[in-house]
């Protein structure tokens, strides 16, 4: 059979235009069904975090169905206690900081750095400051915001949507994890199926493993701050709490940049407890990281530590946050691969 050879100049530059837009709409249709996808691996991680605890109650003579039944129904009866305990809390919470926010600024430009800055700069930031305060505060300027509005409100109803789905996702790859394993096996030859049922399942186990270790390390950390910030009486405990144990998740630099938050936010808004909050996360953080993750994380993934900072920093460039909270499993699951499939091969040659 003959090949059709470009000729021309015409014929190359349409050759070239068409795989132009080939790999245009195939970049378009990525960019759109992200969104989807990040659901998905986010449902798929929750699903493999649970796993643990189910495989714990078979393992107490526990029958699967019941255990996952049970799994289940702690998992939507936390979702139900943070929509009707934690939210309405946290968002009247934050209401009350966005109404301080005069107050912040003008706490902020009286600093004594801010205020050299200003007086260097004849006055241009506390003018600019007070600008956009009047801006905002002047009713005649609200129906321009309305745009910016309606934008945060989709937001927030689409981030919504979002939880909704992942919750569903999450129930589902519950319930039929073993029968998605069961699945992928028959997509290998026979002969070779049992290895791989068991290597997937020690790949499983790893991930869910970390994701419960990861998940222990985020509660123990927004726990401990909401007692310390009850204490001390700030008037956002519960949405700082909220924020930092979100924040938690992130490996290597979740803790600290959630340190930095309350510390910032409690100096700016004028609190009494700034000096106590700051001595608190030097002395936890140093906890944390010597004594919590270390311990947690030994039992959940057992990987060199310079894996885990390699990997956090390589998923954190290419996806983003979430590709910093998916990278330390997936190294985990490299390597498992490569001890149990590419070494005995090497062994053998």
């Amino acid at each position: 059979m003959e090949r059709t050879r470009v000729t021309n100049a015409f014929q190359l530059g349409l050759t070239g235009g068409l795989g132009v837009l080939t790999a245009i709409v195939l970049g378009s249709t990525l960019a759109q069904t992200a969104t989807i996808i990040t659901y998905v691996g986010i449902a798929l991680f929750v699903a493999l975090g649970m796993d643990p605890i189910v495989r714990a109650m078979v393992r107490a003579k526990i029958p699967r169905m019941i255990a996952v039944a049970v799994v289940i129904l702690g998992f939507l009866s936390a979702v139900a206690l943070l929509f009707w305990a934690v939210i309405p809390t946290a968002v009247n919470e934050a209401v009350r900081l966005v109404n301080r926010v005069p107050d912040i600024v003008a706490n902020l430009i009286s600093q004594d750095l801010i205020a050299s800055w200003d007086a260097q700069s004849g006055g241009a930031i506390s003018s600019a400051a007070n600008n956009a305060l009047d801006y905002v505060s002047d009713t005649n300027n609200w129906p321009t915001l309305v745009g910016g509005v309606l934008e945060v409100g989709f937001g927030l109803l689409s981030g919504l949507v979002g939880f909704i789905i992942v919750v569903i996702l999450s129930i589902y790859f519950m319930a039929s994890l073993e029968g998605m394993k069961e699945y992928l096996a028959k997509l290998v030859a026979a002969s070779k199926r049992e290895r791989f049922k068991k290597l997937t399942d020690q790949v499983a186990l790893s991930v869910g493993r970390w994701v419960m270790g990861q998940t222990s390390v985020a509660l123990l950390h927004g726990l401990m701050l909401f007692i310390f910030l009850t204490i001390v009486g700030s008037q956002f405990s519960l949405l700082l709490s909220l924020v930092a144990l979100v924040i938690a998740f992130i490996p290597l630099i979740g803790s600290a940049t959630a340190g930095i938050i309350v510390v910032g936010v409690s100096f700016l808004s004028g609190s009494p407890y700034v000096i106590p909050a700051l001595i608190y996360y030097l002395i936890y953080l140093q906890v944390e990281a010597y004594l919590i993750s270390p311990r947690v994380m030994k039992k959940a993934v057992s990987i060199p530590a310079s894996i885990v900072v390699i990997a956090a920093l390589l998923g954190g460039t290419l996806m983003g946050v979430l590709g910093a909270l998916v990278a330390i499993p997936v190294a985990a699951s490299i390597l498992l691969i490569v001890r149990e499939v590419w070494m005995p091969l090497q062994q053998l040659r």
